[in-house]
């Protein structure tokens, strides 16, 4: 039954939370009309495998299956289910981890430890939670509903990691309309139990209980009958049995032909309700998920809770979301069948709808699930555009790239041309990736734009944004980036939250251009005013700053108070990853090989390895600077081959970016250092170069050779090669002794 009483408006994070819940809660078992699946799930936990695939198109009560085994089971069950909004490895891997979180204890960390700030999901995040998962003690099973709406070979790349956790005891059971990506891999080691529509379809015994529950008399003749008009499709049985009571006519006439559809069924199951009530679900249909404030914001009335009532009675295919019945959704067909009714009947109030959704969503602290009603609604363009440009930055760097990119999409290039600012942001997230061709196009096109308004994004103006991403990608090099760099500052005003990355790059310039006590007195002002906002990026980079400063002028305790911030921020914020942390883990290196202690500098040295790949001449001062410290590490710890091939790097840098002011005569001094020595010094192994780095997280997968090409946009012969230096410069002959190699210096993992 829904509550009477209303529910308050919601703030931002109760609605969130309120959502989420929704997503990891057990569905309630069907009122009535529902066959158990008993044997099945018996069968299932049987059968010893970890992985079970329940896949069957919809109508075949794969969500009943799993709820019935949840209820039914004795080992925790952590519960997922999926919708299109999670199609991100970053998001997927969050709810994994929560779900898995909420029934283990001790893993209360375990979300944030995969949801970092641009934390990578394949090379660190997968392995992480695939390690918890192995790691527990305590048997469980992991269910995933929904899995097709989770579409992106990203996301199905990083879920395979995960379920090779699955250690032997628990099972992870995952529900979808098509076979799974991971389950040919389990298949051919014999360690999935299939589930499929030919096992879900009913006899005629399932046949005669939905017709009972109905209270329509179905003889066993009859039964056998309509169970073969209707194929054994679950659905298309309930509603063969609803229409007979409801129109007093013969179970024998509904047709399970087009029963991927149904629309002769669905409109017979409407016939019974009011117009009222059927223009209310109609209108409902494009919310895939609705509470009663919600569907009456959306058709503008105030009885959405009697109506719910009134259809949670009936057997219309509704169902709750949460235990205290609040948010609901309709069966996937059904929906289905409510939105082709919608636009045949009223084709001209589905935009509107659709606003007044975000309009809802929006006032509850939710914009970005109002974009999701506007980003397909051409007259709603400008003010979806508005919307990513005030969530996008921050979306990137919860590591959510694939929802940022997605939006892009949907916006279509036009419609961010059209509104500069936008293109700004878009420069910036694809530096700080590392997509230099992108980052490039899009400066160019932020170079010969104007805008005279406000942005969204809280720079003081259009002009002061363009000059940050100028001053940061540094294309003409230190002199016009100092120019940009002080414009930028002198229009952000001290309120401004862009005030301390304009001082950053202020910093960064003066550093090309040789004057280091500028440098120092810029980088201090802007840790203080990142400190005070809660700006972690700005302040990673400026405290390492300081702290090669200081390391450069011998005051290393100085130093190793600004690295003692930066890296405590890296840490909470699960940075590892980011461009902008690989100078600190330079920097404690250097520290700790001060200290004598050779261990932890060569911890350091592998974090920063890692991670550079991260660091490219999009942002060219940084890919040099962290190059060069790594270098002269490199050399320091006598591993001459890694110092001579990270040069090489840095001349690929120079070679699109040549003009880095006091930068090109520091790697030139430290080049001659390095010809100055016995070229016969032991060299050792050159280390990973980006590429290699970037591929071996693939590795742990089971693509072939051709498919990781494919991933990574390279041919087969660049994979085949590129696999076989990481095979030699690991030691190793095989990709899982590569992957185990990998975890063992800290290239994969935690």
């Amino acid at each position: 039954m829904v509550e009477e009483a209303p529910a308050p408006v919601a703030p931002e994070v109760e609605l969130h939370q309120v959502l989420l819940d929704a997503k990891f809660s057990v569905p309630d078992a069907p009122s009535r009309g529902s066959v158990s699946r008993a044997p099945l799930i018996r069968a299932a936990r049987a059968s010893g495998c970890r992985v079970v695939s329940v896949a069957a198109p919809a109508g075949y009560g794969k969500t009943t299956l799993l709820a019935e085994w949840a209820r039914a089971e004795e080992r925790r069950v952590a519960w997922v289910s999926l919708d299109r909004f999670d199609d991100d490895p970053a998001v997927l891997l969050a709810l994994l981890a929560s779900a898995f979180a909420d029934t283990a204890p001790g893993m209360e960390r375990l979300a944030d430890d995969v949801r970092g700030r641009g934390v990578s999901a394949l090379g660190r995040a997968a392995p992480l939670l695939a390690s918890a998962l192995r790691a527990t003690p305590d048997p469980f099973v992991l269910m995933l509903d929904d899995l097709h709406e989770v579409r992106s070979p990203a996301c199905h790349d990083v879920l395979g990691v995960v379920l090779a956790g699955i250690p032997h005891g628990s099972q992870v059971a995952s529900a979808s309309r098509g076979e799974q990506p991971h389950v040919p891999r389990f298949r051919a080691e014999s360690d999935v139990y299939e589930i499929t529509a030919a096992e879900l379809a009913l006899d005629a015994d399932g046949a005669a209980m939905i017709f009972a529950a109905a209270e329509v008399p179905l003889s066993d003749r009859d039964a056998v009958a309509v169970v073969e008009r209707t194929e054994g499709w679950p659905v298309g049985l309930r509603l063969a049995a609803a229409i007979t009571r409801d129109s007093q006519g013969d179970a024998l006439a509904v047709s399970g032909d087009d029963r991927f559809v149904a629309d002769y069924l669905y409109r017979e199951s409407l016939t019974r309700l009011s117009e009222h009530e059927q223009r209310f679900l109609r209108r409902t249909a494009v919310l895939e998920r609705f509470s009663a404030p919600l569907s009456d914001a959306v058709l503008d009335d105030g009885d959405a809770r009697a109506v719910l009532r009134s259809l949670e009675q009936s057997d219309v295919f509704l169902f709750p979301l949460d235990r205290r019945r609040e948010w609901f959704r309709y069966h996937a067909l059904f929906r289905e069948f409510l939105l082709g009714e919608l636009h045949r009947v009223e084709p001209d109030a589905v935009a509107a709808l659709h606003v007044r959704a975000a309009d809802w969503f929006e006032r509850n602290g939710s914009p970005a699930m109002a974009l999701e009603h506007l980003i397909d609604i051409p007259a709603e363009r400008a003010r979806a555009t508005h919307l990513v440009a005030s969530l996008a930055l921050a979306t990137y760097q919860s590591g959510q790239l694939t929802t940022v990119r997605r939006w892009f999409a949907g916006l279509g290039v036009p419609a961010i041309e059209a509104y500069p600012p936008l293109a700004v942001l878009a420069g910036w997230i694809c530096a700080l990736s590392g997509q230099v061709t992108e980052a490039e196009r899009w400066l160019a096109l932020v170079d010969a734009a104007s805008y005279d308004e406000a942005p969204d994004d809280g720079t003081a103006s259009f002009e002061s944004s363009r000059a940050m991403l100028r001053a940061m990608m540094c294309a003409a090099g230190p002199r016009p980036g100092m120019a940009d760099a002080a414009f930028a500052v002198a229009s952000e005003p001290t309120w401004s939250p862009w005030r301390d990355q304009a001082m950053a790059l202020l910093g960064e310039m003066h550093l090309l251009a040789g004057e280091w006590s500028a440098a120092e007195v810029a980088f201090s002002e802007c840790t203080s005013m990142a400190a005070a906002r809660d700006n972690f990026d700005v302040l990673v980079v400026s405290e390492s700053e300081l702290a090669v400063l200081a390391m450069d002028q011998g005051r290393w305790d100085e130093a190793a108070d600004h690295l003692t911030t930066a890296l405590a921020a890296i840490d909470r914020f699960r940075m590892h990853d980011y461009s902008t942390a690989v100078l600190a883990f330079t920097q404690a290196a250097r520290l700790a090989l001060h200290r004598g202690e050779l261990s932890e500098a060569r911890r350091r040295v592998t974090q920063a390895m890692r991670a550079r790949p991260a660091c490219t001449y999009a942002i060219p001062f940084l890919a040099v600077r962290v190059r060069l410290q790594l270098a002269r590490l490199s050399w320091a710890l006598n591993d001459q081959a890694g110092a001579r091939h990270l040069l090489r790097e840095i001349d690929d840098i120079f070679a699109h970016r040549p003009e880095l002011g006091s930068l090109v005569d520091e790697v030139s001094d430290f080049r001659e250092l390095v010809a100055s020595i016995d070229h016969e010094a032991p060299a050792g192994h050159a280390p990973l170069t980006p590429a290699e780095l970037r591929l071996l997280p693939y590795l742990q997968t089971h693509l072939s050779i051709r498919e990781i090409g494919e991933r990574l946009f390279v041919s087969r012969n660049t994979v085949s090669s590129e696999v076989g230096s990481i095979y030699r410069k690991l030691g190793v002959s095989s990709r899982s002794e590569a992957v185990e190699r990998a975890m063992e210096v800290g290239l994969l993992g935690s």
